[in-house]
């Protein structure tokens, strides 16, 4: 039997009969099946000994069951560890931070508190899905939809306060920057409501997110000071057009252009999402080209680029290609696309076509048709299915990601892709990434440029060097100014310990903080790298086990 760190049997005893008494037998989770459903499905660490796997799942129905909780685990000092909906893949799943840690599961917590398509904003319990938010704005016909990541099964509570991402305008797209008030319960029980509604029967508790006073808002992102149990967002009215546009172009090079122009176009909110890809990258289920294979190790065991070039030419094949997307009336995007045509005449052969436009609402079929659903708000499983566990021709158990924040800016896209394969080279591994890789657009006014480290249930040798490769990674990116913006919690010490500006400052805060709000210790600790006071030697548990030191502190 697994039980919480530090946490004797006879006290983990007591406290499971007060967790049963306060919210029925029922929905306190301890037997081996169904704690299996809290691993981590894609987990570097399975089946090793320190694996994060739960001592018992929690879950409540409303705040005040979680504040029982969160009470009884003061006394008997119980670890506890808060998900949404649990769909963070990649990152942790709907695993603890450490083994042991007891999960709070939100997910009954589903209620949609309020839509308004006037004002434009939802208000929503954590464990409201974002398919539940539009089933509820369709069958009550809203004029107004939420920005969405992929895929459709999360939270838009547990996206935001791990700072999620999405496919519309970028104010959306920032899905915790367009958060609007926040009710936290407080690791001593009490609740806490944020911006305006502090104010006691507040009309504006989604409108407005300042209030009077500090914004401690952002003190409830990516880190252990509460348990957030409702969140107001800012929701997109629904535009009248919708207009698609590809633009496609001819060499490596003139990204550096295009991203300053996308970059205008996008600030300027003439356009939303534009989805950067390479048309040299094979569609998902298909091999690469040998030949080109063949270059991308060809030069030393490194990519020939003159070589990768030519052949894209040779070939007609586009370098690059980039979905620009223009919302409002049918004047308003034509107008835009013939703006948007007249900017890009100054790069050399590069070329805009229509894709494809609608006229909203729209109808099933439609719907269908539409080659980026999630640019107008539509969840599905469609990426995530080609990107996890689909059609792919080397099946893995999973993946882990790694998701550094880069300028966005051209070449230093280009410069990190040269610096990410060497990276693998000097560590023997052959890179995924390659000099057509492309960047995450997603954030707003940066690039994520991220990659997945496949991992194994099996082959225990394969994820130690996984776990070696990502620390190196961290390491590498923080020395040319790049900096991972989340990470499983296998890796969350070693992001942590990369911001480290003035000695650590950012984390010695931080975790002043914590003993101050959390002098127990008992909410999620070593989340986002902040520990209490009573486990800080645990810090970097994981790196130490696997050898790796370099540029720990």
């Amino acid at each position: 039997m697994i039980l919480p760190m530090n946490v004797s049997q006879e006290n983990f005893n007591k406290a499971l009969k007060e967790f049963q008494k306060a919210i029925g037998k029922e929905w306190v989770f301890n037997k081996q099946e169904d704690l299996d459903l809290y691993r981590d499905a894609y987990s570097p660490q399975w089946d090793d000994s320190d694996e994060p796997i739960p001592s018992l799942a929690l879950a409540p129905k409303n705040t005040e069951e979680v504040q029982k909780i969160v009470k009884i685990a003061n006394v008997y000092k119980i670890p506890l560890f808060p998900i949404s909906t649990g769909k963070n893949l990649g990152y942790g799943s709907s695993a603890p931070q450490r083994r042991g840690d007891v999960v709070v599961d939100l997910k009954r917590m589903n209620k949609i508190i309020e839509v308004d398509d006037k004002r434009n904003f939802c208000i929503v319990e954590p464990g409201v899905s974002y398919f539940d938010l539009y089933e509820y704005v369709e069958n009550n016909n809203l004029n107004v939809f939420l920005d969405i990541p992929d895929p459709g099964w999360g939270s838009p509570v547990g996206n935001a306060l791990d700072h999620g991402w999405g496919y519309s305008y970028g104010m959306y797209r920032d899905h915790f920057g367009s958060h609007c008030g926040m009710e936290v319960v407080l690791a001593n029980g009490e609740i806490l409501r944020t911006g305006m509604g502090a104010l006691p029967g507040a009309k504006t508790f989604a409108e407005n997110k300042y209030g009077y006073g500090p914004y401690v808002d952002g003190l409830f992102a990516q880190s252990n000071f509460g348990i957030v149990t409702k969140m107001g967002f800012w929701m997109m009215p629904k535009p009248e057009y919708y207009l698609l546009l590809s633009l496609t172009m001819k060499t490596r090079e003139d990204l550096i252009p295009a991203v300053s122009i996308l970059n205008y176009l996008e600030d300027s909110f003439i356009i939303g999402w534009p989805l950067y890809r390479s048309p040299l990258n094979p569609p998902h289920g298909k091999p690469m080209n040998k030949e080109l294979e063949g270059y991308l190790t060809s030069k030393g065991g490194k990519p020939d680029l003159n070589k990768i070039q030519n052949y894209a030419l040779k070939n007609d094949i586009p370098y690059w290609q980039i979905d620009i997307p223009i919302y409002g009336c049918k004047d308003t995007c034509y107008a835009n696309m013939n703006y948007i045509k007249e900017r890009f005449k100054v790069i050399s052969g590069a070329k805009i076509t229509k894709v494809q436009e609608f006229a909203l609402p729209l109808t099933l079929e439609q719907k269908s048709q539409l080659k980026h659903k999630v640019s107008l708000g539509i969840p599905n499983m469609e990426i995530f299915w080609l990107s996890t566990r689909g059609d792919v021709l080397e099946p893995s158990d999973g993946h882990v990601w790694f998701s550094p924040i880069i300028p966005r800016d051209g070449k230093e896209l280009l410069k990190c892709q040269d610096v990410y394969i060497d990276v693998f080279h000097s560590l023997g591994m052959k890179s995924p990434i390659t000099p057509f890789a492309h960047p995450r657009s997603w954030m707003y006014r940066a690039f994520c440029f991220m990659l997945a480290f496949n991992n194994s249930r099996t082959d225990k040798e394969h994820n130690a060097k996984l776990r070696e490769a990502y620390r190196t990674m961290v390491k590498v990116a923080a020395q040319n100014g790049w900096g991972d913006y989340r990470a499983a919690p296998t890796f969350q010490d070693d992001v942590m310990g990369a911001y480290s500006y003035n000695n650590h400052i950012l984390r010695r805060f931080s975790e002043q903080l914590k003993d101050c709000i959390d002098p127990n210790g008992i909410l999620a600790p070593g989340r986002g790298g902040i520990w209490p006071k009573n486990a800080r030697e645990g810090r970097f548990a994981n790196a130490k086990k696997d050898g790796f030191k370099k540029g720990q502190k």
